[in-house]
């Protein structure tokens, strides 16, 4: 082979191997930009969309953002006029009528639960365990307050009629108020007790309250007594 066979083959050889590298690299560079441009395409509409979910998110969530009311907000004079109420109804007579038959039926449901013991229906100052304990506990034990009345109407009656015994029967009075107050007040401790270890504390008034139902006689109670004697209530 001469020589400038062999360069010329040589140089096509150099040749040919730069033009096909070269044209990889041109292929494969044109390639990687397009995947490139697509991958920051997708990231872009992404963070697009993503800024787009939390700006909703945060103006639905947004506390400080106070939503349409869908009507305009009334004046002071409006809201004064909506409350304003008149104090003479327009017929007095229909007004006083009903007034009076809701007071009728008030009265009707108190006496039926003075009668029943209903806790709904109750006056203010019956209402309540304590006072419900109260009136048990003093209805189911004997009570010289229970007899003390007839007693002393009959004493009171015996001395106008019989003088000479006067004396006596005033003294025998005497007597049967001493028992009363003694029978009371060792009814109160113990009940007091009682109140305390099932309630923890005692109601205000309390202590009036079993006074005066131990001086009434028993079938003149009110509320009507609901227990038999001997049935103490439960700690």
């Amino acid at each position: 082979m001469s020589l400038p066979y062999a360069a010329h083959a040589t140089c096509a050889i150099v040749r040919y191997s730069k033009g096909v590298i070269g044209r990889k690299k041109k292929s494969t560079g044109s390639g990687s930009v397009r995947a490139e441009d697509l991958d920051l395409a997708q990231v872009e509409q992404e963070n697009k969309s993503s800024e787009a979910a939390s700006s909703s998110g945060s103006k639905a969530i947004d506390p400080k953002v106070t939503p349409p009311k869908g009507r305009p907000t009334p004046s002071r004079k409006q809201q004064e006029a909506a409350r304003r109420q008149p104090l003479v109804p327009a017929d007095r007579k229909a007004a006083k009528a009903e007034e009076r038959e809701a007071a009728r039926e008030r009265r009707l449901r108190e006496q039926q639960a003075m009668r029943t013991g209903d806790e709904r229906y109750l006056p203010l100052r019956d209402k309540g365990p304590q006072r419900r304990y109260i009136r048990d506990f003093i209805d189911a034990r004997f009570n010289v307050g229970d007899v003390l009345i007839f007693i002393m109407l009959a004493v009171f009656i015996a001395g106008m009629f019989i003088e000479p015994l006067r004396v006596w029967f005033t003294l025998m009075m005497w007597v049967l108020l001493g028992a009363f107050f003694i029978d009371s007040w060792l009814m109160w401790r113990k009940l007091k007790a009682q109140l305390i270890a099932k309630f923890g504390e005692i109601q205000t008034g309390s202590g009036m309250y079993a006074f005066n139902r131990v001086m009434m006689v028993r079938p003149l109670r009110m509320p009507k007594p609901q227990v038999k004697r001997g049935e103490f209530p439960r700690l």
